[in-house]
């Protein structure tokens, strides 16, 4: 089974998270409460809308819908760190969670500006 990246399937987290590594995403990215992301290299943190997000993995829960996370591969604008951060979405998100899914910017777009397929 082919699954394309952003779209949930029967994936473990540890699964995607060794996936992304491979593609050059081995550091972390913190999430605060803020909706601030932070580099765990360099410590730089920023607004969501300043951080670059160039790839995204979708997890459901097989057992429980509700269970939605997504593994976010992030470009750090301070060093160039690429790195993971995982957010919850839905009803088990919290507001920096919300925050930074409203406001990533998205480099996954091609510049015709449709989704990269």
């Amino acid at each position: 089974m082919t699954v394309e990246p952003g779209v949930p399937g029967d994936r473990t987290l540890t699964e995607v998270l060794a996936g992304l590594s491979e593609e050059g995403f081995t550091e972390d990215v913190l999430v605060r409460e803020d909706g601030q992301l932070c580099c765990a290299r360099c410590g730089h943190c920023v607004a969501a809308e300043d951080m670059q997000l160039r790839a995204l993995r979708r997890l459901e829960g097989a057992s429980d819908p509700s269970d939605m996370a997504a593994v976010l591969g992030l470009e750090c604008p301070a060093c160039g760190m690429r790195g993971t951060a995982i957010v919850r979405f839905g009803p088990e998100a919290g507001p920096g969670e919300e925050i930074v899914l409203q406001h990533l910017d998205d480099q996954r777009l091609r510049h015709d500006g449709r989704s990269p397929g």
